[in-house]
């Protein structure tokens, strides 16, 4: 697999994770705690736990692939753990990175 279509799967985890990541805060989360539904958290959170971890490892691929500096590689994984912070990763790095290759 060529480290383009790494850069391309990242790009694409990297809004699922961050659409997971606030479906978990700003659903799941008031729904288990309001209106005592566990199962939307467990659910939600298994996914949103899949996507990160596919998310870190595509990072990980795509820093080595793409020669990134250690500077660039750890502001997009600080990213991940931010709400809206993989939506800003892409606006600001992936996007950029993506029209140079």
């Amino acid at each position: 697999m060529n480290s383009y279509k790494f850069f391309k799967y990242l790009r694409f985890i990297a809004i699922a994770e961050g659409i997971s990541f606030l479906i978990l805060l700003f659903i799941s989360m008031p729904l288990k705690y309001f209106a005592g539904l566990t199962e939307a958290v467990l659910y939600v959170g298994w996914v949103h736990g899949l996507l990160f971890i596919l998310f870190c490892v595509l990072l990980l691929l795509v820093a080595i692939n793409y020669s990134w500096s250690f500077k660039k590689s750890a502001i997009a994984f600080i990213s991940s753990l931010l709400p809206f912070g993989t939506f800003i990763l892409d606006a600001k790095i992936l996007r950029k990175e993506s029209a140079r290759n």
